[in-house]
């Protein structure tokens, strides 16, 4: 009787594993929002790592965050390392290229709770009296990132996140008018 339970478990276990191989492990989330500014007023919030703990969600989850930064300030080299709780992790984003008031790609490499390197793009495009801000981020997580977004719904988690910081940006700057 054990036998046979054991066996359809690992049928099971095995069925599983299965599909989970045959999804797509690259990833794109994508979040954008109109912020009531000029994009000269939006970007220095983009490319200035320090500036981040004004709006940034990712800075509230852990309070007592450490970040270390180095590189050029403001330009292409930049980095900020960071070390926080479970739910922050740790990790380094470096700035990788800069469009002055148009576009700023950063590498986003964590090291927790799992190793990951994804590409974290934001963008600003002139929209009637305003600034469209959109706030991206690709990359492949293989095996392990196929097997938490069947668990897991990441484009919800990772968007609702971005959307908060969306919006925490455009709070923080239409404040300064």
């Amino acid at each position: 009787m054990f036998k046979i339970v054991g066996l359809i478990i690992a049928i099971i276990v095995v069925g599983f594993l299965g599909y989970v191989s045959t999804r797509d492990g690259k990833f794109r989330y994508d979040r954008s929002g109109v912020i009531n500014a000029p994009p000269e007023k939006i970007f220095p919030y983009l490319v200035d790592f320090k500036k981040g703990a004004e709006w940034s969600p990712y800075e509230k989850v852990d309070p007592n965050m450490k970040k270390t930064f180095s590189g050029p300030e403001a330009q292409v080299g930049s980095i900020m390392e960071f070390e926080g709780n479970k739910d922050a992790g740790s990790g380094k984003l470096e700035i990788l290229r800069i469009v002055p008031n148009e576009a700023v790609d950063i590498k986003l490499t964590m090291i927790k709770p799992m190793h990951a390197e994804n590409l974290v793009e934001y963008k600003l495009t002139p929209e009637g009296t305003g600034t469209r801000f959109s706030w991206s981020m690709s990359g492949d997580g293989g095996f392990f990132g196929k097997l938490i977004t069947v668990l897991i719904d990441c484009e919800k988690m990772v968007g609702d996140q971005f959307s908060e910081g969306i919006n925490n940006l455009k709070t923080v700057v239409e404040a300064q008018k």
